[in-house]
């Protein structure tokens, strides 16, 4: 695909600066940029590579203008960032292959599922009775959609995802291959030294416009439902167990596990490999950084952090042996502290006394 500023500039907005008859043929970072490409500085770091880039034209803040207009064109907006994100979205439109609606040959659709206008059913696709399909949902080929699930319009589910039943999957989603929602969580009861199975009751319900990475499980509840608010971004391979709340707009890194019954709030972020442990609530604002551990309850928003610091292996051993000993240590500080204090007030006693005899 190719283009010019022009056209792009009416699509996107912006202030554009140079010649709009100028044509692009893809966007491209920095170092890797040529005459046909554009591309974006939206960190100070990067103020550097926009005087050596070949980029036909620059997506910049205001503060940067004179600095990009004196080496070619340029397009200003407040947020580069945010443009280059709705750029990728545009062009992604106009060069992926758009799915025909319809439902391929080799896919299993029971009569009684209910599928809207538009849907795309890929090939060797499973839908089970009662499942409800809503306008423009796109399922991919070996998906399986379990009975009774519902979609929202314009959801895309890509090859291999599955849905078991008592899954509702919000409008405008994207989950990527791999995904499972609604498997059993982890629940057992302990007897005379073997695992007695909690069946799983719950269901799982996702609002909209919910992103969700490749491999990523969403288990269904126990008893009530566990709930993905809205646009919540999940990366991939990340565990959410049962009963599990995720509040509207929080995101979490590739790898990240949130244990059962764990609450969490509204705009949080959680870093990659991060675990935040079961029955726990976080609240709204809560940032947690990547490999941390939460083991309770966060009530104020902020960044936490809970990481070991790398080392060569010898002095790391040192230090965690150290570590293992913290709370001896803090035992025996308390005890020095109070015999201070008490040997200082006896002392001022006996100075008391002396100034009385005289």
């Amino acid at each position: 695909m190719s283009t010019t500023l022009a056209e792009l500039h009416q699509a996107l907005g912006g202030e554009l600066i140079g010649d709009g008859r100028l044509v692009i043929a893809r966007i491209a970072g920095l170092a890797a940029a040529d005459a046909c490409a554009i591309s974006f500085v939206s960190h100070p770091r990067y103020v550097a590579q926009l005087r050596t880039t070949s980029a036909a034209c620059l997506i910049v803040s205001p503060a940067l203008r004179d600095e990009a207009v004196a080496r070619g064109a340029a397009l200003i907006t407040p947020d580069p960032y945010l443009y280059f994100a709705r750029l990728t979205q545009w062009w992604a439109a106009r060069t992926r292959p758009q799915a025909e609606p319809g439902v391929h040959p080799s896919a299993v659709v029971a009569p009684e599922a209910q599928l809207g206008a538009g849907v795309v059913i890929g090939p060797q696709a499973v839908v089970e009775a009662g499942a409800v399909l809503a306008e423009g949902v796109q399922i991919g080929a070996h998906a399986f959609i379990g009975a009774g699930v519902v979609i929202g319009a314009q959801t895309r589910l890509a090859p291999r995802v599955t849905l078991m039943p008592g899954t509702v999957l919000g409008a405008r989603c994207l989950l990527h291959s791999g995904v499972v929602i609604g498997a059993d969580g982890f629940g057992f009861a302990p007897t005379q030294g073997r695992w007695e199975k909690i069946e799983q009751l719950g269901g799982v319900r996702i609002g909209d416009d919910v992103e969700i990475g490749a491999n990523t499980c969403i288990d269904r509840g126990a008893l009530e439902d566990t709930v993905i608010g809205l646009g919540v971004k999940l990366d991939n391979l990340i565990q959410i167990g049962h009963n599990v709340q995720i509040g509207d707009h929080s995101a979490m890194a590739g790898c990240a596990g949130v244990a059962g019954s764990a609450r969490i709030g509204k705009g949080c972020t959680v870093g990659g490999g991060a675990v935040v442990l079961g029955h726990l609530e976080l609240a709204d604002g809560v940032h947690i950084s990547a490999a941390s551990t939460v083991m309770r309850s966060i009530k104020q928003p902020g960044q936490y952090s809970g990481i070991f610091p790398i080392d060569d292996n010898s002095a790391w051993e040192k230090n965690a042996a150290t570590l293992r000993h913290l709370h001896t240590l803090r035992e025996r500080l308390r005890a020095l502290e109070k015999n201070f204090e008490q040997n200082i007030d006896k002392n001022f006693d006996k100075n008391l006394d002396k100034k009385s005899d005289l």
